[in-house]
C-alpha cells in the first residue's frame, strides 16, 4: 500500500467535495442565465461565495472566484500593483514571482525562512507606495511569515499587502491584516479548477481576463460551478491540524541527527516537513522513496516535473544543501501509522544510499 505525503502539491479529494461536485454537475444551467436552471446555478454559486466570506471574514461581494491560486495571485498583483513598486518575498511561489515580473524587488528572508522585517521596513521607507506580496505559509518548508507585523509595516508606509494563502487556507486560521489574499480549492481537499481572490472592503481591481462581466466585472468567463461548489464543501470540513502536527513531530523525532529540518526554528504548517539529507540529491531521494511506495516531492510541484536546487532553501542560506531537501506534506486523511511507515522507508533509503556512497 502506498503512502501519500505530497498534500502541498494537491490534497486528496474530500468526500463532501466530491458529492458537491457531482450535485453541481447534475444541476446544469449557467449561473448567468435568467431561466430557472440558471437561477438555481446562481443560488449555488452565491451560497459558495457566502461560505468563503464567512470562513475568512470577508464580504460576499469581495470574493472573486478564479480558476485557481495562480490566477488569483496574478489578478491581485496585476490589479493592485498598478502605479506601485512591487516587493516580493525571496521564497515566494513561482506563480507570484512570475506575476510580479523581473522588475520586482526581492525581500530577503532570515535563516529560519521568515521574512526579514528590518529590510522590509527599509525598503518601504525608501520609495513611493508599494505592493508587498508575501505568502502566509511556504509551500516547501511550511514556514509561516509574521503577517501581522508585515501588515503593520505596510499600513505605516501606505503600502498594500497581498497574501498568497494557498497553503495556509483550510489548515490554519488565516492571519489578519492583508488587503487581498488568494486561495486554491485543490490545496484544501477540493477539486482542481477553482480558487478565489478575497479583497478587503473598499478595494477593487480591473479584470485580468476580460469577458462577459462575470464576478462583478473582475473575472470574465463562465464560473466553474462544480469546482467552486467542491471548494466550498471542502472548506467546511474540520481541519486536522492537531493530528497532523503530532504525526509530523513523530516523523521529525525519528530521523536521527543526520537529517536537517529546514525552518525548524520558525512556526510552521502542522503538516509539513522539509527534510534535508546532506550529500544526497533531492531527486535521488524522491525516486528512492517512490519505489518504496512513499510519495513525496522536492520543491514546488508546479515546475513541470523538474527537480532542481531549491530557490527557497538557497534563499535561507543553505548553500549546497539546497539541492538535498525533500518535502513531506501530510494530507488530511493521513493514516495513523504514517510516521512509522515513512520512517521505515526513509531509514532504509538512507542506509542504502550511505552504503552506495561508501
Amino acid at each position: 500500500m502506498t503512502l501519500y505525503c505530497d498534500a502541498n502539491a494537491t490534497e486528496p479529494l474530500r468526500p463532501a467535495a466530491r458529492a458537491a461536485v457531482i450535485a453541481a454537475l447534475d444541476m446544469g444551467g449557467n449561473p448567468s442565465a435568467v431561466h430557472g436552471a440558471g437561477r438555481a446555478a446562481r443560488r449555488r454559486l452565491e451560497e459558495a461565495r457566502e461560505a468563503l466570506a464567512r470562513r475568512f471574514g470577508a464580504r460576499p461581494g469581495d470574493v472573486v472566484f478564479t480558476g485557481g491560486g495562480t490566477e488569483a495571485n496574478a489578478l491581485a498583483i496585476h490589479g493592485l500593483g498598478r502605479g506601485r513598486r512591487v516587493l516580493v518575498g525571496a521564497t515566494e511561489h513561482p506563480a507570484v514571482l512570475a506575476a510580479a515580473g523581473p522588475g520586482a524587488t526581492s525581500i530577503p528572508v532570515l535563516e529560519d525562512g521568515q521574512v526579514d522585517l528590518e529590510v522590509l521596513k527599509g525598503l518601504l521607507a525608501e520609495g513611493p507606495p508599494a505592493l508587498v506580496c508575501l505568502m502566509a505559509a511556504n509551500n516547501e518548508t511550511g514556514v509561516l511569515h509574521p503577517v501581522a507585523a508585515v501588515a503593520a509595516l505596510c499600513q505605516a508606509h501606505g503600502a498594500l499587502l497581498h497574501m498568497d494563502a494557498v497553503q495556509a487556507a483550510g489548515r490554519i486560521p488565516l492571519p489578519q491584516g492583508a488587503d487581498s489574499w488568494a486561495i486554491s480549492g485543490h490545496k484544501l481537499g477540493g477539486p482542481p479548477g477553482a480558487g478565489a481572490l478575497l479583497l478587503r472592503p473598499g478595494l477593487d481591481l480591473p479584470a485580468l481576463i476580460a469577458g462577459g462581466g462575470q464576478e462583478r466585472g473582475r473575472r470574465g468567463g463562465t464560473e466553474p460551478l462544480p469546482a467552486i461548489a467542491g471548494l466550498a464543501a471542502a472548506l467546511a470540513e474540520p481541519d486536522e491540524a492537531g493530528r497532523l502536527a503530532a504525526l509530523r513531530d513523530r516523523i521529525e523525532a525519528g530521523l536521527g541527527g543526520e537529517a536537517i529540518i529546514a525552518g525548524a526554528g520558525a512556526p510552521r504548517l502542522p503538516n509539513t516537513s522539509c527534510i534535508i539529507l546532506p550529500g544526497v540529491p533531492a531527486e535521488t531521494q524522491v525516486i528512492a522513496l517512490d519505489l518504496a511506495g512513499v510519495r513525496v516531492s522536492a520543491g514546488a510541484a508546479c515546475s513541470s516535473g523538474k527537480v532542481a536546487r531549491s530557490p527557497v532553501l538557497a534563499a535561507m542560506g543553505l548553500g549546497p544543501l539546497a539541492g538535498c531537501g525533500i518535502r513531506v506534506s501530510l494530507p488530511w486523511n493521513a493514516p495513523e501509522d504514517a510516521a512509522e511507515r515513512f520512517l521505515e522507508a526513509w531509514s532504509a533509503m538512507r542506509r542504502r544510499l550511505s552504503k552506495s556512497a561508501a
